[in-house]
């Protein structure tokens, strides 16, 4: 891989102006990006080693689904992951669900996450900036040294091979070193962060019945000291099979009756890595709750070390030396991410606190202060810049960047817009999006595709990615359900719990038998450009014709009156059109007034059609989100049509807890109708 020292060439493209009915290209691969890249290094080892070339990525893409055991091999091949069995094949059979990959190949994913490619003792492994504490820096040495003393100390409290270690803490390098010492030992891991209340946490872990309990007394949000010494205490009286509780100091206070992090280091131990079985389980992730009782989605050693080399290399484009920043909590499947960064010698930057404090601008400060080269940022957060005026690329050293990811919600085409005012063709805007399901993205960019305004680029390497109508044919060119039509290994191993894997089939393939149905509403253009136009199960059916919420929120919210919308629509027992109703936050200085709502109207006739325009707009206080800043347009519409709050949504799910107040109100006032 490519050295810190190695000059990294910066991309020079001319973007020509798209025709009116096209989304603006705003950015053209570099003609030189096969030799500057470390996709380059790739498309070079897969002619060399196989003989196959390409001439541009759509032919790549094409070869990494059509032949996937081919390509995934290569991946093993190029980024040089070591078997300690070797396999009898890789992919016997491509038949979904069930898809076994690597059958007899044993590994470890924390040997690979602690050898960093390669990284000598002295360089930096991890940097962490906190609110509540100092800033903390770890060399690659002393992250191994502190898993090896992990390590030992998770064997003296009895964890082996299949046992369970949760950790309620924050985004430290000590929840780093926790995590590859629970996997270096075949046992499973599993996070939330600190601002989830007791309720949440043993809704998650409870299904999973840990061994070990890793915890803090407390943390600082902002200029705001939380204690959770009382939650802690209650998680733990409902978690029956804890055998340790271990405290991590940080914050104020401290936890009676456990395990100092001290005491759990205090011998040295060699970073050893125990072999597993390719799909042995390395962490279960949760679902957000939003729809019932989160969901364990069980992964496995040998998918997500596959999974995230081709993801951070080819994708992102990081190599050894480069520093990767990603605002995230332990409960976002971005955690996970960003410490995969460690698997090609990236330094993760990690974040904790309040991501706007003491303003909007901090992020950037960070990024410019660490060098980073991939920043992660939310597309709401993009847009808060925007709209607060920053000018990052002006205000700060940015140089080192090459990538600004964005997940978790759609961008619209003007953050695209504005990310490149600021930063031009030098810095690629990589929007995907993925999720829980597979630990990665299912659609996202890359540095040999082009960046159209609005618009993913295009289904990621070896995920064969297609939008399907109801009867499972391939659509383009108008929305249908997100499907994936050939098998991948980050696929879940399973739930936990889901002993006979019915919960498994009727999540992912009950709707087309053998295909992947991931549950988002998509469009995909002749280019492979697409576009994520929500969750499918929160998609508007109005008169027989589905409309994406956010095709409505890319117009509305682009209003100057109008910070941020919600749209849902209730349907009508009766078969009628139902009703589709537009709820708006105003903008500081604004109000909702008669005036407004026409614009709002002729705007959504206007650039969608005469469907999308609402049967009442009403004005709340804040639009409710969950904790990765996701819209909850189903929680509320499951309110309006009477549900009652429990069974709507989980607590602590919400970012904001106060955000349903105006919709519980109004279904309260439409239930005396």
């Amino acid at each position: 891989m490519t050295t810190p020292e190695t000059p990294r060439a910066t991309p020079a493209s001319a973007a020509a102006p798209a025709p009116a009915d096209e989304p603006e290209l705003l950015r053209a691969p570099a003609a030189d990006v096969l030799d500057s890249t470390e996709l380059g290094r790739f498309v070079r080892y897969v002619q060399a080693a196989r003989g196959e070339s390409f001439a541009d990525y759509d032919e790549l893409h094409r070869w990494s689904v059509t032949r996937p055991a081919e390509f995934w091999t290569s991946v093993r091949d190029f980024f040089r992951v070591r078997f300690a069995t070797p396999e009898q094949a890789a992919l016997p059979d491509q038949g979904m669900p069930g898809t076994r990959w690597f059958p007899g190949a044993t590994l470890n994913y924390a040997r690979h996450a602690l050898d960093g490619a390669g990284a000598a003792d002295s360089a930096p492994a991890l940097v962490a900036y906190s609110q509540t504490r100092d800033r903390v820096e770890l060399t690659w040495g002393e992250l191994r040294d502190r898993v090896g003393r992990a390590r030992a100390g998770l064997r003296r409290l009895g964890v082996g091979r299949g046992d369970r270690v949760v950790a309620y803490l924050p985004n430290l390098p000590e929840t780093v070193v926790a995590f590859l010492a629970t996997a270096s030992l075949g046992a499973v891991w599993a996070s939330c962060a600190p601002e989830f209340g007791a309720r949440s946490v043993v809704d998650r872990f409870a299904q999973i019945e840990p061994a070990v309990l890793l915890a803090v007394p407390g943390y600082r949000y902002g200029d705001k000291d939380v204690d959770r010494g009382a939650t802690v205490a209650e998680i733990r009286a409902a978690l029956p099979t804890l055998r340790a509780v271990v405290c991590v100091p940080y914050g104020d206070g401290a936890l009676p009756d456990t395990v100092g992090w001290d005491d759990l280091l205090t011998e040295p131990g060699r970073p050893d890595t125990d072999p597993v079985p390719f799909d042995h389980p390395l962490y279960v992730l949760f679902s957000s709750g939003t729809t019932g009782r989160p969901k364990a989605i069980v992964h496995g050693h040998g998918g997500i070390l596959l999974e995230h080399l081709k993801n951070h290399a080819l994708s992102w484009d990081l190599a050894p030396g480069d520093r990767m920043m990603w605002f995230t909590t332990t409960a976002w499947m971005m955690w996970n991410a960003l410490v995969s960064g460690l698997l090609v010698g990236a330094c993760p930057v990690l974040l904790d606190g309040n991501p706007l404090y003491p303003d909007p601008d901090t992020q950037w400060r960070i990024a410019a202060e660490t060098k980073a080269t991939l920043m992660g940022a939310s597309p709401g957060y993009l847009m808060a810049c925007r709209r607060a005026g920053l000018n990052p690329g002006r205000d700060h050293d940015l140089a080192a960047l090459r990538q600004i990811g964005a997940a978790g919600s759609p961008l619209p085409a003007e953050g695209y817009q504005w990310v490149h005012e600021q930063f031009g063709d030098r810095v690629l805007l990589n929007v995907g999006s993925g999720g829980t399901d597979v630990c990665g993205g299912i659609v996202q960019g890359g540095p040999w595709q082009p960046v159209r305004a609005g618009e993913i680029s295009g289904p990621a390497l070896g995920v064969a990615a297609k939008a399907f109508d109801d009867d499972g044919r391939e659509v383009v060119g108008e929305l249908g359900e997100l499907v994936i039509t050939v098998p991948m290994p980050s696929m879940p191993v399973g739930f936990w719990g889901d002993t006979d894997g019915s919960r498994y089939r009727a999540t992912y393939f009950d709707t087309y038998p053998g295909v992947w149905r991931h549950g988002d509403w998509a469009r995909f253009a002749e280019t492979g450009s697409c576009v994520i136009a929500g969750r499918s199960d929160a998609t508007l059916n109005r008169g027989g014709v589905r409309l994406g919420t956010a095709e409505f929120y890319r117009v509305v919210e682009e209003l100057p009156e109008v910070a941020d919308s919600l749209v849902v629509h209730l349907e009508d027992p009766a078969g009628g059109n139902g009703e589709l109703l537009l709820f708006v936050v105003p903008a500081a200085e604004s109000a909702l007034t008669a005036e407004l709502r026409d614009r709002i109207v002729r705007e959504l006739r206007g650039a969608l059609s005469p469907r999308h325009v609402p049967d009442a707009v009403v004005a709340v206080a804040t639009v409710p989100r969950n904790r990765t800043g996701k819209k909850l347009e189903l929680p509320v519409k499951r309110l309006l049509l009477g549900a009652d709050l429990a069974d709507v949504i989980g607590p602590d799910t919400l970012a904001d807890p106060t955000a349903l107040d105006d919709f519980l109100t109004l279904a309260t006032e439409r239930s005396k109708r």
